[in-house]
């Protein structure tokens, strides 16, 4: 079983940054986040695989960047520019061949 804690969502205004960090118990080949906004089905943002091959959904890409820590079992991921559309609950999630495991979430509202 692998227990993952996300931390750093929050209130902030368009064109603002925050940086989520998820904190695994252990980490498997790939790790990322989803979310889920309001009235939407959830949808991938980014993963990064433990050779660091990163994936983005093309919305994100140049604004978002996803990282990972093996020694801290720690994913992070960096919003810049955010925007209204981004607002979501942001869910942490690692596994081998997908999703495996996943976090609580973690609320994002982007302010106009």
């Amino acid at each position: 079983q692998v227990q993952l804690v996300e931390s750093g969502g929050g209130v902030i205004q368009v064109g603002g940054s925050l940086r989520l960090s998820c904190a695994a118990s252990r980490m498997l080949l790939t790790t990322g986040w989803y979310r889920r906004a309001p009235g939407k089905q959830r949808e991938l943002v980014a993963s990064i695989h433990k050779a660091n091959i990163t994936q983005y959904r093309d919305s994100v890409k140049g604004r978002f960047a996803i990282s990972r820590d093996d020694v801290k079992n720690t994913v992070y991921l960096q919003m810049n520019s955010l925007k209204p559309d981004d607002t979501a609950v942001y869910y942490c999630f690692t596994g081998d061949l997908g999703p495996q495991y996943w976090g609580q979430g973690t609320q994002v509202t982007v302010s106009s």
